[in-house]
């Protein structure tokens, strides 16, 4: 009876009538023109911390540290959650 719900914008890329959907799958589609809708988009400003006015010497550089802050966050989320979590999101049984 569990459902994963996968959150969409509406970007041309998003769209194929040869998608198939598994059973247990919800697409939730976005309105038009609302990207602060899109949960990932209040990840992006926890992300740039690690690379704002910042030099690096190459991109290799850059992206090693980018990927260090995705590990830091992913093992903190409750900073996630309270980023990303809407009032109009499923409530998990942890969080009801």
């Amino acid at each position: 009876g569990e459902e994963a719900w996968v959150v969409l914008d509406r970007a041309g890329w998003h769209v194929s009538g040869r998608v198939e959907v598994p059973e247990g799958v919800r697409l939730v589609f976005l309105p038009p023109y609302s990207p602060e809708l899109q949960p990932v988009e209040r990840v992006w400003p926890l992300v740039n911390e690690a690379v704002a006015n910042r030099y690096f010497r190459d991109l290799e550089e850059m992206m090693e540290a980018v990927a260090e802050r995705c590990r830091v966050l992913a093992q903190d989320p409750e900073t996630l959650r309270r980023h990303t979590l809407f009032h109009w999101w499923p409530r998990t049984k942890e969080l009801a």
